[in-house]
């Protein structure tokens, strides 16, 4: 029989790297003070990475050529886990999409997404956060695209009549990767003046 120890870290290694879990994830190998104690000797030894309390990532080794070390895992990627363990549909806020699709020059130190379940801020480390907050609208859950979604959103944060050339260029340029059952599902969800000028732009491409 392997020990805890060993079952544990069989299990990471199995897995793709690049990976975000938790503690709960061994809960089926033994009891949650072994289990934090092995991923606490794990981290130390530099197999994983603790990104937030109970959070960890089997990390992605990067390119000797550019300093080697671990890639450490996006704030979205660690909210998009986070929502998958606890069952919850999430979405990014106006201001979140802003600086995903590079309308903002801002640096946020937090991440920031409506959720369908309790609002809380996660704590990653020097600063930076996930911030879920309660959304009573549903329309923000129900994008089969997640560009579609970004796009909308940021519209919306923007407001009518305030896009820049370079940012429709950009808008155009992501609707092309938008697949036309996704566009006719996700452009109902839009505002009037945001189907207008997506609908305007996507048929022409």
């Amino acid at each position: 029989m392997k020990s805890i120890n060993e079952r544990i870290e069989a299990r990471i290694v199995r897995w793709k790297r690049g990976r975000i879990f938790f503690n709960n994830d061994f809960a089926d190998l033994g009891g949650s003070d072994v289990i934090r104690q092995v991923l606490g000797r794990l981290t130390k030894e530099g197999k994983i990475i603790r990104v937030a309390r109970g959070i960890y990532c089997y990390p992605e080794t990067l390119d000797p050529i550019l300093g080697g070390g671990h890639a450490i895992p996006s704030l979205d990627a660690i909210a998009k886990a986070i929502a998958k363990r606890d069952n919850l549909r999430i979405a990014p806020t106006g201001d979140h999409a802003l600086n995903w699709l590079g309308f903002s020059t801002q640096v946020p130190c937090n991440a920031v997404y409506w959720t369908d379940g309790t609002p809380r801020r996660i704590n990653i480390g020097k600063g930076r956060g996930i911030l879920f907050k309660h959304s009573t609208s549903m329309d923000n859950f129900a994008y089969q695209s997640e560009l579609m979604q970004l796009i909308v959103l940021a519209m919306r944060e923007k407001g009518n009549g305030n896009l820049t050339d370079v940012e429709m260029s950009r808008i155009i340029d992501l609707l092309s990767k938008v697949s036309q059952e996704e566009f006719k599902h996700d452009i109902k969800l839009a505002p009037t003046w945001v189907q207008d000028i997506l609908i305007k732009h996507y048929e022409v491409r």
